[in-house]
């Protein structure tokens, strides 16, 4: 994730926002969204080119849902952009989810309507892998964090270990199982 705004100036503003500074928040906003559209427009790169969801709509819904959970705690940008990376991963979710319930409405669903996602090696189905990452959580907590973190937020195997607090070898270990495990159970269909 390149550096936009002072990390610094965002960790303070952060800090001050848990802290109960729900002022701070209006002056956090020019500092990271720079990094979160960045993060908005990998994401939908990945899903199929005609999808209705824009970057800029994806970042402010993401930022709305953000500072609405004033009591998050932030402990850094890296724990922030880790925050945005679930907000993310549920807006795209609920998206899909909502077109895939219009679809079926209006009849059965061809596979072309689905929302495909790049996975690296092929496309996915966007709910197919929420619902894998899911029960991967269940099993492995830490490697399905990483995988939201890396997946949804594109940050880095450093950012990440910041975040969780461990060492970067342990989260490229995670990182390496999650994604076996991962292309296993979507291979077999769930």
């Amino acid at each position: 994730m390149p550096p936009k705004g002072d990390k610094n100036s965002v960790t303070v503003l952060l800090l001050r926002a848990s802290a109960g500074d729900v002022g701070c928040l209006q002056q956090l906003l020019p500092l990271v969204y720079a990094d979160l559209r960045a993060i908005c427009a990998r994401q939908l790169a990945r899903e199929r080119s005609d999808h209705t969801l824009q970057p800029t709509a994806l970042v402010h819904e993401a930022y709305l849902r953000l500072v609405r959970q004033e009591a998050q705690g932030w402990t850094s940008r890296a724990h922030f952009f880790a925050v945005s990376s679930r907000v993310i991963r549920n807006i795209l979710v609920d998206h899909a989810r909502a077109k895939r319930a219009q679809k079926r409405d209006q009849g059965a669903e061809p596979p072309e309507q689905r929302t495909w996602v790049s996975s690296g090696d092929g496309t996915t189905d966007l709910l197919d892998l929420d619902e894998a990452l899911s029960r991967l959580a269940v099993l492995d907590p830490d490697a399905a964090k990483v995988v939201e973190m890396r997946f949804f937020a594109g940050l880095a195997v450093r950012e990440v270990a910041e975040v969780l607090q461990v060492q970067e070898r342990a989260v490229s270990k995670h990182w390496s199982y999650a994604s076996a495990w991962l292309r296993r159970e979507l291979s077999r269909g769930l």
